[in-house]
């Protein structure tokens, strides 16, 4: 039976990958420690995830691993040398105001535990597809300069931009203020990018908008959906962060994410780079985003607006979806913003009511 290794298999995309990779036919070897607790608080703990997990799919093994210790590492691919076809990497430390607190740890996690993935997979996996849940923040705060229009509830291009239709990967990562998560997502992404390069491997880079759908946990520094849609069901005060709550982000369900990682796998290539998110047909304001949640949920949210945006962060992306649809033609996206939030609602409000925010 074929193997495909998933880090950060407890995680949002993570755990949806193991599903998808087990009904396909693989055995599904995750690797998972349980770092969302230590960044976020018990409440985005991933342990009750892997246990589910354990229980749904027999098949599915959980390695206690961190990414960032080599020897580990090495010896989860070693064992399985010869089997493994695919390797999809979602671990990641995500969260801008995380990596100020702790920027060696934020590195560490992001940037030395792909190198550390990356040889193991070319040393014991060369011939496996090598995917990875890279970030639109490599691009830094570069989107910031995109002549913006302000409307009603939500900022806007010209329809005549080049970007208007979403933003592709010809867009600089230089000279630009990223954030030290974006850096640590930057460093990771080129290792990416030059193993695929240098090594001719089957690589590709997944730079995601925002990335979500019901599994998300839903804390307050990472999972901007779940978390508003969580705060509304539970009457939490949310606070948006600057540009007048008109910011505007594309949003991809997790299953449509991994529909995308299976149609690259299917036709790999080395070093590819995509630019992935919900696109046009997927996307909101925050102020469009709250009053979906208020419209789903029956109630409204307590919110108040806050001076100052997080640095680094984007008054507006859209992922051009173009690239990646002209090379997977098969591929297309099935959620939009309202139907994740329904879903959202439906399968956490109550959970979420029974342990308040």
């Amino acid at each position: 039976m074929p193997v495909a290794i998933v880090s950060g298999s407890g995680g949002l995309i993570g755990s949806e990958a193991v599903g998808h990779f087990v009904r396909a036919g693989y055995d599904v070897v995750g690797i998972e420690n349980d770092m969302r607790a230590a960044f976020f608080g018990p409440e985005a703990s991933t342990a009750h995830v892997t246990e589910r997990l354990l229980a749904e799919h027999p098949e599915f093994r959980s390695e206690s691993a961190d990414i960032r210790g080599r020897d580990a590492v090495e010896r989860i691919f070693r064992e399985r040398a010869g089997q493994i076809e695919l390797v999809i990497h979602t671990a990641a430390q995500p969260s801008h105001d995380w990596a100020a607190s702790d920027p060696q740890t934020d590195f560490g996690v992001n940037a030395n535990g792909t190198l550390n993935l990356l040889e193991a997979a070319r040393a014991h996996a060369p011939e496996a597809s090598f995917v990875f849940c890279s970030t639109n923040k490599v691009y830094g705060d570069t989107p910031n300069r995109l002549p913006l229009e302000e409307l009603e509830k939500r900022l806007e291009l010209p329809e005549s931009h080049r970007y208007f239709k979403g933003i592709d990967t010809s867009m600089s990562i230089d000279a630009s203020t990223h954030s030290l998560f974006g850096v640590s997502k930057a460093a990771a992404d080129l290792l990416v990018q030059e193993y695929g390069r240098y090594f001719e491997l089957p690589t590709v880079c997944f730079r995601g908008g925002c990335l979500t759908g019901p599994q998300h946990a839903g804390a307050k520094l990472h999972g901007f959906l779940a978390y508003l849609m969580k705060c509304t069901v539970t009457g939490t005060p949310y606070t948006v962060f600057g540009y007048g709550g008109k910011q505007v982000r594309d949003n991809i369900h997790s299953a449509d994410l991994i529909a995308a990682f299976a149609a690259f796998h299917e036709n790999p290539r080395p070093a590819a780079v995509y630019n992935i998110g919900g696109g046009r047909s997927s996307n909101c304001s925050m102020l469009e985003a709250i009053e979906a949640c208020e419209r789903i949920a029956g109630r409204e949210l307590a919110w108040q607006m806050g001076e100052e945006p997080r640095i680094g962060d984007h008054r507006w992306w859209i992922s051009d979806l173009a690239p990646f649809e002209a090379d997977y033609p098969d591929w297309k996206l099935r959620y939009g913003i309202e139907e994740i939030l329904a879903e959202m609602h439906e399968q956490n409000a109550e959970r979420w009511t029974a342990a308040p925010a």
